[in-house]
C-alpha cells in the first residue's frame, strides 16, 4: 500500500498531466503549480530542487546552447536563403519536400541536439509550406518526430539519449558503433507511413516561378563568425572527450553559445539582451519542473521497488528485461516527458543490473563506467524507449515542445489529440523496429 507521501506526489503529478492533456492552462504554469502544492505540503525541499538541477544540467545546457546559436543566426537571413534553395530542390512536389525534409533533419540532428535542429529547420519548413499552399503544422510535427529518431544517430542528438549514454559510459565513437544503426532504422520506418499520415501534402504539386532566387545573406561576415561558433561546438562534440582537458557535450554547447554571443557583441548587429529575451525559457523551465517531479517520485522508493519487480519477473534474462524497459519507458515518455522519465529509469535499470549480478553494487553510484557488454541491451532499450516514446504526444520531448510552440507562434496551435494522430502510429512502428534492433544487439553486437 502507498504511504501518504507517495500518494500525494502521485496524485499531484497525475493531475498535472491530465490538466496538460485537457489544455486547462499553459503546461509550464500547470507544472509550476504542481510543484507549489508539493512545496506547501512539505514533499518538495530545497535539496530535491538542487538534485533535480544537478540531474538536468547536462540536458538543459545542450538545449540552451543550441537555442542561443540558432537565435543569433536568425537575423542574418541564412534561414530564408536556405529555405528558398530548399524550395527549389523540391520542384514544387509535396512528396519530394517530405523526403528532403526527412534527410535534412536527420543530417542536422546527427551533429546538433534535436530541439536545436527543430529551431533551425522550422523557418525553412514554414517558408516552403507557404509557397506550396500547405498547412505547416503537420510538417513541423514531422520535423520534431524525425529529429527525435535522428537524435539516436549520435550521442549528442537528443538529451534523453545523452543521459543514458553518459550513464552507460559510452564514448561518442563507441555509441556510433553500437547504437547509431538503430536510429537509422527508426528514421527509415517513417517513410512508408508518409502517404497515409500526410496524404494531401504527399500529393501536392505546385509550379514554381522560374525567377525564384535565394535572397542574399545580410551581414555575411557576421554570419560566417556565427557559423564558425557553430562549427567549433560541433567539433568539440566530436573530439572533446579526447582533448587534454575533457570537454563533454553540454560544455561544448555552452562554449559554442558563448562564442556566438561574442560574435554578436563584436559586430554590434543587435544587443545580446535581445537574444536572451527570445530564448524558449518556457520549454527549459517545463523540463526542469518535470525533473523535480521525477526527483520526488524517486525519493519515494518507487524506482527501487520497480527494479525488484523487474528482477522478480525476468531474473537474469537481460534481453527480455531490455524489451520490457523499451516498451514501458516508451509509453511513459510519451505522457510524462522523456528526459525526466529516462533520468528515473536509469536508477531502475542500474538496480536491476545489480540484482542480476551483472555489475557490483558500486554501479549504483554516479560516474560508474565499468559496464560489461552484457548490460548494453538494457541501456539501448532505455535509449530507444525514451527517445522514440517522446514522439507519442506533444509534451513527450523537448523537440516536440519546441515544434508545437513554433507552430502556435505562427498562428497554428496544435491540440494535444491532433498531435497524437501522428505520434501514436509513428512511435508504435519505431518502437517495434527498435525492439528488433535490441534483439540483434543482444545477439551480435553486445558481446
Amino acid at each position: 500500500m502507498l504511504d501518504a507521501q507517495t500518494l500525494v506526489i502521485t496524485v499531484v503529478f497525475g493531475l498535472v498531466i491530465v490538466c496538460i492533456a485537457l489544455g486547462v492552462a499553459d503546461m509550464t504554469l500547470l507544472a509550476l503549480l504542481g510543484l507549489c502544492v508539493l512545496t506547501v505540503g512539505g514533499q518538495l525541499t530545497h535539496t530535491d530542487v538542487f538534485n533535480a538541477a544537478k540531474a538536468s544540467s547536462g540536458s538543459l545546457a545542450l538545449l540552451f546552447g543550441g537555442m542561443v546559436v540558432a537565435r543569433v543566426l536568425a537575423p542574418t537571413g541564412v534561414f530564408e536563403n536556405l529555405g528558398t534553395r530548399f524550395l527549389i530542390l523540391t520542384g514544387g512536389s509535396g512528396r519530394r519536400f517530405l523526403l528532403l525534409l526527412t534527410a535534412l533533419t536527420s543530417v542536422v540532428c546527427a551533429i546538433l541536439p534535436n530541439a536545436t535542429a527543430v529551431i533551425l529547420i522550422a523557418p525553412i519548413v514554414i517558408q516552403v509550406c507557404e509557397e506550396l499552399d500547405a498547412d505547416f503544422a503537420g510538417p513541423l510535427i514531422l520535423t520534431a518526430i524525425i529529429s527525435n529518431a535522428a537524435g539516436l544517430l549520435t550521442l549528442v542528438g537528443d538529451p534523453a539519449t545523452f543521459l543514458v549514454g553518459q550513464a552507460a559510459g559510452l564514448s561518442f565513437l563507441r555509441y556510433l558503433q553500437k547504437i547509431s544503426a538503430g536510429g537509422l532504422l527508426s528514421i527509415l520506418i517513417v517513410i512508408p507511413l508518409m502517404p497515409w499520415l500526410f496524404g494531401a501534402l504527399w500529393k501536392t504539386r505546385r509550379d514554381l516561378s522560374p525567377e525564384l532566387r535565394p535572397k542574399p545573406i545580410a551581414r555575411p561576415g557576421f554570419c560566417l563568425l556565427t557559423l564558425g561558433a557553430l562549427a567549433i561546438m560541433v567539433f568539440l562534440f566530436l573530439v572533446g572527450e579526447f582533448l587534454p582537458v575533457t570537454i563533454i557535450p553540454p560544455s561544448a554547447a555552452i562554449i559554442g553559445a558563448s562564442l556566438a554571443l561574442l560574435a554578436l557583441h563584436i559586430s554590434r548587429y543587435e544587443p545580446t539582451e535581445a537574444v536572451f529575451r527570445d530564448i524558449d525559457w518556457r520549454t527549459l523551465l517545463f523540463i526542469f519542473c518535470m525533473m523535480c517531479f521525477v526527483e520526488e517520485i524517486t525519493k519515494t522508493g518507487l524506482m527501487s521497488g520497480l527494479s525488484r519487480a523487474l528482477y522478480a519477473a525476468w531474473g537474469d534474462h537481460i534481453l527480455e528485461a531490455a524489451l520490457v524497459l523499451l516498451v514501458s519507458i516508451g509509453l511513459l515518455s510519451g505522457f510524462l516527458a522523456n528526459i525526466p522519465v529516462v533520468a528515473a529509469a536509469i536508477l531502475l535499470a542500474k538496480g536491476y543490473l545489480v540484482m542480476a549480478k551483472v555489475v557490483p553494487e558500486l554501479a549504483l553510484g554516479f560516474g560508474y563506467a565499468d559496464w560489461p557488454p552484457a548490460s548494453l541491451p538494457i541501456f539501448a532499450g532505455m535509449m530507444f524507449g525514451g527517445t522514440l516514446g517522446g514522439n507519442v504526444t506533444l509534451i513527450g520531448s523537448s523537440a516536440t515542445l519546441v515544434a508545437v510552440g513554433i507552430s502556435a507562434s505562427y498562428g497554428k496551435p496544435v491540440p494535444f489529440v491532433s498531435f497524437m494522430r501522428y505520434g501514436i502510429p509513428i512511435a508504435g512502428c519505431q518502437l517495434a523496429v527498435s525492439a528488433l534492433y535490441v534483439w540483434l544487439l543482444s545477439l551480435f553486437v553486445a558481446p
